[in-house]
C-alpha cells in the first residue's frame, strides 16, 4: 500500500492499538510521543518507526495524521498537518478505517469496557475464533497480542466504544454491550441528558444490544430499544434478565450454566456474562464459551499483580471513577486481602470536582491506609479550588485507618511503601501516571527486606 499514517501520542494504550491494527492493514506507520511506555516499546519492537519527541518535519509526506482527544492544537506536528492540509483523523476514525469490513462487537459503558472487551476476545479465541481486538490495555493469554491491538483472521473484531468524547458514535456494530451509564465526561457532553442521548444513539445504530438491567439507566434504554423493534438481550442479577447472573454461573433459557470467573468481584461475574452473550452472538459454542472464563488471564492495569516483596503484594488498577474504586476495594476484600494500602491518584480536575464526595465515600474503608496523590490533569488545565484535598474532606475512616495527602506522586509512592507491612496488599489506583509507582514501591520494599535480613 505504501501510504504512511502518522500517529501523534502513539504510546497511549488506545492509540498504540490503533497503530498496530493500521499497520496490519498494510500501511506504513510512524509515530511520536513525549515519553516511552510499555505500549510505545512494543510498537518499536514490532518494527514500527516510533520516536520520542515531537517534530513537525515527521508529518511531511504522511497520507493522514491520527490524534487523540488529548492532543492539543498547539502541538507542532498537528499544526504542521493543518498547515499542509493533511487529513487529521481522530483515533476513533483511524480505528474505524482499520476495522473496515469487519463484523464488530463494541463494548460501551462508564466502567468495565476494557475487562469486558478482553473477556469477549478471550472467549472467542477459546472457542477457536481468531477475532481481532482493540482494547485499552494489554490482553494476557492470547498469543501474538501485544499492547491492546491484535489483527485476527476471522473477520471479527472486538473494540472498546469510548463515550468520553462521543467517538463511539463512529461505529455501527453487529453486537453492542451496554454495561452501565453514570455521569462522567460532562466536559464533553455538557449535561447528563446529552450523555444519555449519546448512548441512546449508539444503541440505535447497533444490531443486537446486550444490556445490563441491574443499571437503571441502561434498563430504561434497553426497554425503549426493544419497544422500537430492536434486538435486545438483557443480563443481570434481576429475575427479569434474559441471562440471570448467579454466584455460580448464569441461568438462561431455563438452563443453569456454570460460569466460573477467574477475575475477582461480583462486577466481573456481570462482565463475563455480557461477554458470554456476545461471544455466542458471534458464533461461539455456549458451553465452551462459559468454561473459558475460568482461564481468563486478565489485562494490564485491571487488578494486575505487579509483584511481592517483604511479605507485601502490590496490585495496580485503572479504577478512576468512584464506582470503580469502590468495586476494586470490594474485590480486594473478596479475594482475601486483609490490611490495605491504597495509593489513589485522581485523574482530571473536572471529574475530581464532580465526584469528590463519592470518591471520599469509596475510600472510607476499614483496616486501610489511604494515600492521596495530587490530581493528574492530563488534557485539562487546573480548576481553582479543586485538588486531592477536595476528596480528603469527604473521607471518613474508621478507627485504625489513616489518610495522608502527598505533595507529589513520588512522595505518595514512598508513603505507600512505608505504610505496608507483612500481609498487606498495596493498591495503586487511577488512570494516570500512578501506574509508574509499583516499581518504586517494590524497590523500597526490597530495600527494607534486605535491611531486615
Amino acid at each position: 500500500m505504501n501510504e504512511r499514517i502518522h500517529f501523534i501520542a502513539v504510546g497511549g494504550s488506545g492509540m498504540s492499538a490503533v497503530a498496530r491494527l493500521t499497520a496490519a492493514r498494510g500501511y506504513d506507520v510512524t509515530g511520536t510521543d513525549l515519553r516511552e511506555s510499555a505500549y510505545f516499546l512494543a510498537l518499536r519492537d514490532a518494527g514500527m518507526d516510533v520516536r520520542i519527541g515531537h517534530d513537525a518535519s515527521l508529518v511531511d509526506g504522511a497520507a493522514a495524521v491520527v490524534v487523540s482527544t488529548a492532543v492539543r492544537e498547539s502541538n507542532v506536528e498537528l499544526a504542521r498537518a493543518r498547515e499542509l492540509g493533511i487529513p487529521v483523523w481522530h483515533r476513533s476514525e483511524g480505528l474505524a478505517r482499520a476495522l473496515e469490513g469487519q463484523r464488530l462487537v463494541a463494548v460501551a459503558g462508564s466502567h468495565g469496557k476494557t475487562t469486558t472487551s478482553a473477556m469477549v476476545a478471550h472467549a472467542l479465541h477459546a472457542c477457536g475464533i481468531d477475532a481481532g481486538f482493540a482494547v485499552g490495555a494489554r490482553v494476557f493469554g492470547i498469543d501474538g497480542a501485544v499492547a491492546g491491538g491484535y489483527a485476527g483472521s476471522a473477520g471479527i473484531s472486538v473494540l472498546e466504544a469510548d463515550e468520553s468524547d462521543g467517538s463511539f458514535l463512529r461505529y455501527s456494530p453487529e453486537v453492542s454491550i451496554l454495561l452501565n451509564i453514570e455521569p462522567d465526561h460532562l466536559d464533553h457532553h455538557g449535561t447528563v441528558e446529552n450523555l444519555h442521548r449519546a448512548f441512546e444513539d449508539f444503541a440505535a445504530q447497533s444490531g443486537a444490544v446486550i444490556a445490563c438491567i441491574d443499571d437503571p439507566v441502561v434498563a430504561a434504554l434497553a426497554a425503549r430499544r426493544r419497544d422500537a423493534g430492536g434486538r435486545v438481550l438483557t443480563y443481570g442479577t434481576s429475575p427479569e434478565a434474559d441471562a440471570r447472573v448467579t454466584p455460580d454461573g448464569v441461568v438462561a433459557g431455563g438452563r443453569a450454566i456454570a460460569l466460573a470467573v477467574s477475575a475477582p468481584g461480583a462486577h466481573n461475574r456481570l462482565n463475563a456474562t455480557a461477554a458470554w452473550l456476545a461471544a455466542i452472538e458471534m458464533g461461539a459454542e455456549p458451553q465452551a464459551a462459559a468454561a473459558s472464563f475460568a482461564t481468563y488471564a486478565g489485562t494490564g492495569r485491571r487488578y494486575q499483580h505487579r509483584g511481592d516483596a517483604a511479605g507485601v503484594t502490590v496490585i495496580d488498577d485503572y479504577a478512576h471513577h468512584p464506582t470503580e474504586v469502590a468495586a476494586l476495594l470490594r474485590a480486594a476484600r473478596d479475594g482475601g486481602a486483609g490490611h490495605l494500602v491504597v495509593l489513589f491518584q485522581p485523574a482530571l480536575f473536572t471529574r475530581t470536582q464532580m465526584h469528590a464526595e463519592a470518591f471520599g465515600r469509596a475510600l472510607s474503608v476499614d483496616d486501610a491506609d489511604v494515600v492521596l496523590a495530587p490530581v493528574y490533569g492530563d488534557r485539562e488545565d487546573p480548576i481553582e479550588g479543586v485538588s486531592s484535598e477536595s476528596i480528603a474532606a469527604h473521607v471518613a475512616l474508621p478507627a485504625g485507618s489513616t489518610l495522608t495527602l502527598a505533595d507529589s506522586l513520588e512522595r505518595a509512592a514512598d508513603l505507600a511503601a512505608d505504610r505496608a507491612r507483612p500481609g498487606s496488599t498495596v493498591l495503586t489506583v487511577g488512570s494516570g501516571t500512578v501506574t509508574t509507582t509499583p516499581d518504586r514501591i517494590l524497590a523500597r520494599l526490597r530495600e527494607r527486606e534486605g535491611a531486615d535480613g
